[in-house]
């Protein structure tokens, strides 16, 4: 789907702030409005990069200045403070597990980064089998400095409902991990079984 068969003004969940090969930074459209930890995402552009979104962060839009607690709901501070939102905003960040090409997605850092200001939408459920189709995204994940394990564990969740719960699906990224880091029963043997609950 290209940038111009969308309707942007209702269809993004994003904007890029920062941006470089291995990860980038979105500003969500609304506040609290971030895509789910483990969620795949992508950007549009003459390369679309997938990503998988790995932290989510709600602050204050001054760079020195933090929230303060008022005692009150998120309801009562609406009614009574409404101008309080307006200081916040919301951000996620995704690790870049692939871009598009001519044959689709490819599980390769892009030659360059997403663009500043590009558009951050959902990935398809075509497009999340396509970049899990083996388990070498697993690897992004495992190499970088991030929360691995739980980031494995939502991804994998995600790309296995996107395939109806198929088992023989789980099996082939079972034995992926197995690969990737045999050293480790007990890690291993964690993962597979939060991965199943």
């Amino acid at each position: 789907m290209s940038l111009a068969e969308l309707d942007i003004s209702t269809e993004y969940i994003g904007e890029i702030v920062e941006s470089s090969t291995s990860q980038f930074t979105s500003e969500s459209r609304e506040l609290n409005g971030a895509p789910p930890f483990g969620s795949f995402v992508k950007t549009l552009g003459a390369l679309p990069v997938y990503g998988l979104v790995f932290n989510v962060c709600t602050h204050s839009i001054e760079p020195n200045r933090r929230a303060t607690a008022y005692g009150l709901t998120e309801q009562e501070l609406r009614e009574e403070q409404p101008q309080i939102f307006e200081l916040l905003k919301t951000e996620f960040e995704a690790v870049i597990i692939g871009y598009g090409d001519d044959q689709g997605p490819q599980q390769v850092l892009p030659p360059q980064p997403p663009g500043i200001h590009s558009f951050v939408f959902p990935c398809t459920e075509s497009e999340i089998k396509a970049l899990t189709n083996s388990g070498d995204f697993l690897r992004s994940i495992l190499c970088g400095s991030l929360p691995a394990d739980d980031l494995i564990i939502a991804s994998v969740r995600n790309a296995w409902a996107a395939r109806a719960l198929d088992m023989p699906y789980l099996v082939g990224i079972g034995k992926d991990l197995c690969r990737l880091i045999r050293d480790d029963y007990d890690r291993l043997s964690s993962i597979m079984r939060r991965i199943s609950q």
